[in-house]
């Protein structure tokens, strides 16, 4: 009796084990070394949204408005902002000047295109901190209209959501429009800067 008892748990066990052993099977099978060859290089390889940077490459200058609160007017200034491709035409690099809240303001961004993904993804550092800001986003069928969103803590404690609008009018014109929000307040439009080619 114990002799049979044994014979059914055993069965029991490899009827709940062999399933988890056939799926780390079918994990443990490397890919055809080719295969996976092709699909990096596939990854790697500037697609239409890296072309679509591409042709923003050039000098800009821009107009500026900044709400600090809601139902005021903005504060405006111009500014200027060099863009080029970086590592053969994979991410756009801008560096722009001008001012931010009536002071002196100096910020650098890289933008690209996943391929992996699917997503657009942003970083910008600046003159007004210490840390780098990421949005990640998608883009309309067109690939005109950019929408990014991203957050980031805040001095007194907090996360402030943002969100971009980026479009990406014709060669000569695009507008960034950024929305924010302190915590679970009501999102309200931050900044507006439209580019205008040199």
């Amino acid at each position: 009796m114990r002799h049979i008892s044994l014979v059914v748990t055993t069965l029991c066990l490899l009827l709940t084990v062999s399933p988890v052993f056939a799926k780390e099977k079918k994990h443990e099978k490397p890919m055809d070394e080719k295969a996976m060859m092709e699909l990096w290089k596939q990854a790697a390889t500037p697609g239409e949204p890296h072309k679509q940077f591409a042709a923003l490459a050039g000098s800009w200058t821009t107009q500026t408005k900044e709400w600090m609160e809601p139902g005021k007017p903005p504060m405006e200034s111009t500014g200027t902002a060099e863009m080029k491709m970086l590592l053969d035409g994979r991410f756009l690099y801008q560096e722009y000047n001008g001012q931010m809240m009536g002071q002196p303001f100096h910020g650098i961004g890289i933008d690209g295109y996943d391929n992996i993904r699917k997503k657009y993804v942003t970083a910008w550092m600046d003159t007004m901190g210490t840390g780098i800001f990421i949005m990640e986003g998608t883009a309309s069928p067109d690939g005109k209209t950019i929408t990014l969103k991203g957050s980031h803590p805040e001095p007194g404690g907090g996360q402030m959501s943002h969100r971009a609008i980026w479009k990406l009018i014709d060669a000569n014109h695009q507008t960034f429009d950024m929305y924010g929000a302190h915590g679970k307040e009501k999102e309200m439009k931050l900044l507006e800067i439209t580019y205008h080619r040199k």
